[in-house]
């Protein structure tokens, strides 16, 4: 049995204001969502910050599914769960169920998947994403939330950051899929500085056909750490190399 509810995004509508995107929720079985949010992959992390002249950023990714490839990354600190996610992705269901919903042939992008951690005073900036970005599927894991700790997706119209339309909180089960446009602005509010929770999410890219991945270029050489779980309901210290 899958790990994702395809139906739901079968079901989804796509918003055109002010741009084309969706919110999908109950993406996965009560189960399947429990034991996604206790397992989440706390390996193999990098820090990634800085600012590219749109926008700010700071946050932690570690790849799933390396740009193209056909399996899973660093599987050992998967669980059976979260590779069973991966596989899903993989899927041409997932492919054909995604061209579908957003009416974009996504039969030959080369696909790419990182898991990222907000911790507290992590955020990401008002921005549209690279042209080589074609759609989106942004996946959270989180049992728990608090709006008063930022960490929510701000769909945006325009750079303006007060410009909200709509927002996405991190709850398991919960997630958005952004079409790729001039218009597509989008951020991360930044994680409060108080916040015990690590704000959890997964980004699901589909690329054009000549892209190279941004997160994990071509002879990267990135530190990669891990952080300790210090509870299964989500609460996690510090990084460790």
């Amino acid at each position: 049995m899958p790990v994702l509810e395809f139906d739901r995004i079968n079901q989804a509508v796509l918003q055109t204001e002010p741009y084309k995107w969706a919110f999908i929720d109950q993406l996965f079985p009560a189960a399947n969502a429990a034991h996604l949010a206790a397992t989440f992959p706390c390996d193999k992390f990098k820090k990634v910050a800085g600012y590219d002249g749109e926008k700010g950023y700071e946050y932690f990714a570690r790849s799933l599914i390396h740009m193209g490839a056909e399996q899973p990354s660093h599987v050992e600190g998967l669980s059976e769960t979260w590779r069973e996610l991966a596989y899903d992705l993989l899927s041409p269901a997932y492919r054909q169920t995604m061209s579908r919903l957003t009416g974009r042939d996504l039969s030959e992008a080369p696909l790419e998947v990182n898991v990222i951690h907000y911790g507290p005073n992590c955020w990401l900036g008002p921005h549209v994403d690279l042209r080589e970005k074609i759609v989106s599927h942004i996946l959270y894991f989180n049992q728990s939330w608090n709006r008063e700790d930022g960490g929510y997706l701000e769909i945006l119209n325009s750079s303006d950051p007060c410009g909200v339309v709509a927002e996405t909180m991190p709850l398991v089960g919960n997630s958005a899929v952004l079409v790729r446009s001039d218009k597509s602005w989008h951020s991360v509010a930044r994680v409060a500085e108080g916040c015990r929770l690590s704000r959890r999410s997964l980004n699901v890219i589909f690329h054009s056909p000549a892209a190279v991945s941004t997160m994990w270029p071509p002879g990267d050489r990135a530190k990669l750490s891990d952080y300790k779980r210090s509870r299964l309901s989500g609460l996690f210290g510090g990084f460790r190399r």
